[in-house]
C-alpha cells in the first residue's frame, strides 16, 4: 500500500500590501496551467487592483462560501468545494486571514493545512508582520497591534518561502498613484503605516526571515555535538508572552530544543494556565515544577535537560523585594553561572 502523498506548501512572503505578492501568484498560476498542471483558484482578494485582475482570466475559481453571522452575509474560501475538487494546486490568498464564526475552522491557514493533508499543493501569500514570534517588535516598528498572526512553525515547515520584494521608495509611489488603494484609504495609509522608515525596517525583517528560511530548508550539516536548548520562565505577568515570543524565535534561530516552564504555587494559577497554552500552541513543550524557590528549581530543571540559554523576563521595579532579599532573576543568574542567562525587558516600558 502505498503512503498517501503530502501537499507541498509555498509561501510568497512581502512586508506590505502592494509590494505583488497576490500578483506574483496569479502569475505563478498561470505559468502551471500553460505547463499543463491541474491548478486553481481557492481565494483570490483582488482589492480592486485592475492589473491584478487581469491575471486571473482563463483560470478556474472556486466560488466562494457564504456564510451568515449576525444577520449579515459573508464571504469565505469553500474548502470542502475545494476538496471535492481536489486538483493537484490550489493558490489561496491571505494566508493569515481569521474566518468568519461558523467556519469549518478558525483561520485560513489551519484550512491549508486541510489542503495539504488532502494531497493538494498550496501556493499562498503573508506579510511578514503576521508572524507570530515578530508580534511584539511589530508593535514596536509600527504602533499597530497585528491580531492576524500566523505560528512560526506553520512557516517554518512550508517547502518554500519566496521573498516578494519592492523597494519602499517605489511601494510609496504605486500607493501615491493610486495602484494599491483609492485615494481616500492611500493618504490615510501614507499618514500611518506606510512611512518610508517603517517600511525599511519592515522589508528588513523580511529578508532577514527569507535567509533564516533557506538556511533551515536546505542547509546541510551533521548535528551538533553539543545542542542548543532553550529555557523560557513563564509566569503569571502579561510580560510572559513577549518573552515566550522572543525565546521561541531564538530557539528556532539556532535550531534548538525550546522548553516553557512555569513554578507553582502562583499567584493567579489561570493566567499562567492561559500562558502555558500560547506556548504550546507555537509548539513549545511545557513543563509545571512545584517548588517554594523558583531559582533553584528553573535552575536545576535546566542543569537536568541540558539547557544552555535561560529566558527570564526583568522585573518591575516596584516588584523588587526591599531589605536585602533578592529578584528571582538575580537568584538565577547567581546560580546559573555556566548558562547564558538573557534577561528581557518588556519593549513598550524599554520605549
Amino acid at each position: 500500500m502505498t503512503a498517501k502523498r503530502h501537499g507541498r506548501l509555498r509561501i510568497l512572503l512581502g512586508y506590505a500590501a502592494g509590494v505583488g505578492k497576490t500578483y506574483k501568484m496569479l502569475e505563478e498560476a498561470q505559468e502551471l496551467k500553460r505547463e499543463g498542471r491541474d491548478v486553481i483558484i481557492g481565494y483570490f482578494e483582488p482589492h480592486g487592483r485592475k492589473d491584478t485582475i487581469a491575471k486571473i482570466e482563463g483560470l478556474e475559481v472556486v466560488p466562494r462560501r457564504i456564510i451568515e453571522y449576525r444577520g449579515r452575509e459573508f464571504e469565505e474560501m469553500d474548502t470542502r468545494a475545494i476538496l471535492e475538487r481536489h486538483p493537484e494546486i490550489c493558490a489561496v490568498d491571505e494566508f493569515p486571514h481569521t474566518n468568519i464564526p461558523g467556519s469549518d475552522r478558525a483561520k485560513r491557514w489551519e484550512d491549508v493545512m486541510v489542503l495539504l493533508e488532502a494531497g493538494i499543493s498550496v501556493i499562498t501569500t503573508m506579510n511578514i508582520q503576521h508572524l507570530e514570534s515578530l508580534n511584539d517588535q511589530m508593535r514596536q516598528i509600527t504602533g499597530v497591534h497585528i491580531r492576524e498572526t500566523i505560528p512560526d512553525w506553520v512557516v517554518n515547515q512550508a517547502d518554500e518561502v519566496v521573498l516578494v520584494d519592492l523597494p519602499p521608495r517605489a511601494l510609496l509611489n504605486r500607493l501615491q498613484r493610486g495602484v494599491i488603494y483609492e485615494t481616500e484609504k492611500a493618504h490615510r495609509a501614507l499618514a500611518n503605516f506606510f512611512k518610508e522608515p517603517t517600511l525599511a525596517a519592515l522589508r528588513e525583517m523580511a529578508l532577514r526571515q527569507a535567509a533564516h528560511e533557506v538556511e533551515v530548508h536546505h542547509e546541510v550539516s551533521a548535528p551538533p555535538e553539543n545542542p542548543e536548548r532553550v529555557l523560557i520562565h513563564v509566569t503569571e505577568s502579561p510580560a510572559a508572552v513577549a518573552l515566550i515570543r522572543r525565546g521561541k524565535r531564538v530557539a528556532d534561530y539556532l535550531g534548538a530544543e525550546c522548553f516553557a516552564v512555569a513554578v507553582k504555587p502562583s499567584p493567579d494559577a489561570a493566567q499562567l494556565d492561559r500562558h502555558l497554552e500560547f506556548a504550546r500552541r507555537l509548539h513549545i513543550e511545557t513543563r509545571v515544577l512545584e517548588s517554594r524557590n523558583p531559582a533553584e528549581a528553573l535552575v536545576d530543571f535546566a542543569r537536568r535537560n541540558g539547557v544552555t540559554q535561560i529566558f527570564l523576563s526583568k522585573p518591575e521595579r516596584r516588584t523588587v523585594p526591599f531589605f536585602g532579599k533578592r529578584p528571582l532573576v538575580m537568584d538565577v543568574v547567581r546560580l546559573a553561572r555556566d548558562r547564558q542567562v538573557t534577561v528581557v525587558a518588556e519593549r513598550r516600558k524599554a520605549l
